[in-house]
């Protein structure tokens, strides 16, 4: 058996990292500002622990740009390193400065914020430059030392005068990279990376108003006043923010700080949002955010990717799927967990056991939260309904301990404004919406003015009709079907009111077996049956003569597969189809029957037709003038 070493060819390790290493050059910046942040907390950690004689102070990050020079610096005011520090951590290709240092103090540091993990974010540089510089200055009392690489595996690294603590990174730009000399790339790219880092970024100044001075008002020889001039001041341009929000203590905070944060996180956004869940905790991993509900659309595309993922307040991506449950992926704000693992880029994530863990306590914190939201203040809690209920039902049918958690808080409100939790609705109309089969019968509508009539029909037995309208409702309902027993949804349009809840006294019809006969094949030649099914009903004699319905089962099926559900294709291209319910026991249908003339029967019918169509949004063009104008001839 042969034993040996993996050879790994140092020539072509640069050209990897250029090319492959990561997925975005622009990365890079991120990538070299972690590292000075890291140098600059590992200083802050020494000091606390009296391992420095270096003064701390109120260091920054510079980023600057010589574009004549075509070089871009990344310049902090950390720890530093000595020339043998260079050679340990900078020509050792993936040995990671900040997982020695963990390691090392291991139990002091644990909560020190430092970033980095695999040792190559450094190398990032060489995607976009072809000479790369180091000056650095040790805390310790050594010489300062200054490397140079041109991408190639040679380097010098020889002594240098700086006397200041710290490190400069000086990146002389490829000429396929000039955009990273542009002050607008690279101020976005900061703004994008690292808004929130926790050591103040400077990237130039800018002039602001003079606190200290308030311009003087005097009167010219005219008498009028004049006011001099606001005196600027030229200041550094501090572009982060390095204490967000999310950072401090929730009892730290009070609601105006969460929604300036808000409008910090989302600029464009002019609405505030209805209200946030402050998220922290340090076991069995370490998690804090802030998450916000905003007003709803029904467009749940339009909702997602709004959540932004930071790792020790660095930016990772605004994809956060695994992590969040899918159906909080609608909401807002931001996570921030050292403990989530990421590839070598930081740009996805690795499958691992954690996300499991940190996705199972984001839902559980969240349905804790609803549920204080509901009990302290129902009131407001159904005036936001609307805004959040999308949420909800997603969270109750994409996630089991979500849905037991949520029927404590989910509502069910009615066309007349009420709302009801399960439990409240189901005590509510059990007596009254028991059918003869013993199954209780929970009507709805989805739109109150288009179903006026359908809804006005039940409320007249005493029947309570719920206003379901969200684009997941068909998907509800079916989960609420499958898991409470002997309840079925009927939207109110889905038949007339007494075959919907069926008792068990059933109307006589009036007409014999004769003339139920003749209507049915009278109607059968008239009503174009590619588009309805007659159905002869015998209902109370003051309910509607003609009534279009559409089957609840086939409708639903319909509106499921829209919003994407599974297997139900054949249901979407299938071709509207509609009930048209006669009543037996009107007037008007004894009207048409008995009516003389053929041409007086089928004008009747047609009309009775159109109405029906029309009390459901179905007559539209041509049809639609036509009623209009057989209308107008019909009351000449």
């Amino acid at each position: 058996m042969a034993k040996g070493n993996i050879n790994v060819s140092v020539e072509n390790i640069f050209p990897l990292i250029k090319k492959f290493l990561y997925s975005d050059h622009e990365i890079f910046l991120r990538e070299l500002i972690s590292n000075a942040t890291d140098a600059t907390l590992k200083l802050k950690h020494l000091a606390s622990i009296g391992e420095t004689k270096s003064d701390y102070g109120n260091p920054i990050i510079e980023v600057k740009i010589d574009k004549e020079g075509k070089k871009l610096h990344i310049i902090d005011q950390g720890l530093g390193m000595t020339a043998e520090e260079v050679e340990k951590y900078i020509n050792q290709v993936a040995f990671s400065g900040a997982e020695e240092f963990l390691d090392q103090y291991k139990d002091s540091a644990k909560d020190s914020g430092i970033i980095g993990h695999f040792g190559l974010g450094f190398y990032s540089a060489f995607m976009v430059a072809d000479k790369v510089e180091i000056i650095t200055k040790s805390h310790k009392d050594q010489p300062a030392a200054h490397w140079t690489c041109d991408g190639s595996p040679e380097f010098t690294l020889e002594p240098h005068d700086k006397t200041d603590r710290g490190t400069e990174i000086i990146l002389h730009i490829a000429e396929d990279s000039t955009e990273f000399l542009e002050e607008a790339r690279i101020s976005s790219l900061l703004r994008k990376y690292n808004k929130f880092m926790p050591i103040p970024i400077k990237f130039g100044t800018k002039e602001i108003n003079d606190p200290d001075h308030t311009p003087k008002t005097t009167k010219d020889k005219d008498g009028k006043d004049t006011t001099e001039p606001q005196k600027k001041i030229t200041v550094d341009n501090i572009i982060n923010n390095p204490n967000p929000a999310w950072t401090k203590q929730p009892t730290d905070l009070e609601d105006e700080d969460y929604k300036s944060f808000y409008r910090e996180l989302y600029p464009t956004q002019f609405e505030d949002p209805l209200f946030h869940i402050h998220l922290n905790v340090d076991y069995p991993f370490n998690l804090t955010g802030i998450l916000y509900f905003p007003k709803m659309t029904q467009d749940l595309a339009m909702q997602k990717d709004k959540i932004q993922l930071y790792q020790n307040q660095v930016f990772v991506t605004d994809n956060v799927e695994g992590i969040v449950p899918e159906f909080l992926t609608m909401l807002r704000g931001v996570i921030d967990s050292p403990d989530i693992p990421l590839n070598v880029s930081r740009s996805y994530l690795q499958a691992d056991g954690a996300v499991k863990k940190i996705s199972s306590y984001i839902s559980r914190k969240v349905a804790d939260k609803l549920k204080s939201l509901f009990n302290n203040n129902r009131e407001d809690f159904e005036a936001k309904w609307n805004d959040i209920k999308i949420v909800i039902e997603y969270g109750m049918l994409s996630d089991d301990k979500f849905f037991e958690k949520a029927e404590a808080f989910a509502l069910f409100p009615t066309v007349d404004d009420k709302y009801y939790t399960y439990e409240e609705l189901y005590n509510k109309i059990k007596a009254n919406q028991t059918d003869k089969d013993d199954k209780l019968v929970i009507l709805y509508a989805s739109n109150k003015d288009e179903q006026h009539s359908y809804i006005e029909a039940a409320k007249d037995k005493g029947y309570e009709v719920l206003l379901l309208d969200s684009p997941i409702v068909s998907h509800f309902m079916q989960k609420l079907e499958t898991t409470k027993d002997k309840i079925s949804f009927a939207r109110v349009d889905a038949d007339h009111i007494d075959k919907l809840i069926q008792k068990e006294d059933t109307a006589i019809s009036k007409l014999d077996e004769d003339q139920t006969k003749a209507l049915d094949e009278l109607l059968k030649d008239v009503v174009p049956s590619e588009k309805f099914m007659v159905q002869l009903e015998a209902m109370d004699s003051n309910a509607t003569p003609f009534m279009i319905t559409q089957p609840e089962f086939m409708r639903r099926m319909k509106e499921m597969q829209a919003t994407g559900g599974g297997g139900m294709n054949m249901f979407g291209s299938m071709p509207e189809m509609y009930n048209l319910v006669v009543n037996t026991n009107s007037e008007l249908v004894h009207e048409i029957l008995n009516t003389k003339t053929r041409k007086k029967q089928e004008r009747l019918i047609n009309q009775s037709l159109d109405l029906a169509r029309l009390s459901q949004g179905l007559l539209k063009g041509k049809e639609l003038s036509e009623f209009i104008k057989r209308s107008y001839d019909m009351i000449k």
